[in-house]
């Protein structure tokens, strides 16, 4: 579209009392829109929070002790160690235990599990991502509830 014809529209739109202007010329597209209140509006500012809120942990309801799992996720490693390894989220999404809703778990507490079998599935972005164990052992204590959204580093599963 000419420069000519957009100034044009531009003097078009300050001398009629429409607000706004959308020309479609093949597959050119202009917009011109006037709102007469923002020259008189004071400037709006955004603050953003300065960091996320922590998730809750839901380990009260998983049955293990809270005074046998870390408190902050950095944890002793002393502590950790006694009673296994934790198995942390990779990425930021909502856990599910089960590959459909209603479907059975991929794992339960007290069930042996070998170095590449699945835990959970992490949806993000629409995608689903397996996350599968790093280690062998037994499941001890599963951290998150079904549905729950998680953050990266987040711990999911313990593993003794």
């Amino acid at each position: 579209m000419d420069l000519r014809k957009v100034k044009a529209l531009i003097d078009l739109v300050e001398k009629s009392g429409i607000s706004e202007l959308e020309i479609t010329e093949g597959e050119e597209k202009v917009r011109i829109s006037r709102n007469a209140t923002a020259a008189f509006a004071p400037p709006q500012h955004y603050a953003m929070p300065a960091a996320p809120m922590p998730m809750p942990v839901a380990a009260a309801t998983s049955g293990a002790s809270p005074a046998a799992l870390p408190a902050d996720g950095a944890g002793d490693d002393a502590s950790t160690q006694a009673e296994g390894q934790t198995v942390k989220s990779p990425m930021v999404g909502t856990f599910y235990r089960a590959s459909s809703p209603g479907g059975k778990p991929f794992v339960e507490v007290g069930q042996t599990v070998a170095v590449g079998d699945t835990l959970c599935i992490i949806e993000a972005m629409k995608l689903l991502n397996e996350i599968e164990s790093d280690q062998a052992g037994v499941v001890k204590a599963v951290l998150v509830e079904n549905g729950q959204p998680v953050e990266y580093g987040e711990p999911l599963f313990l593993i003794g």
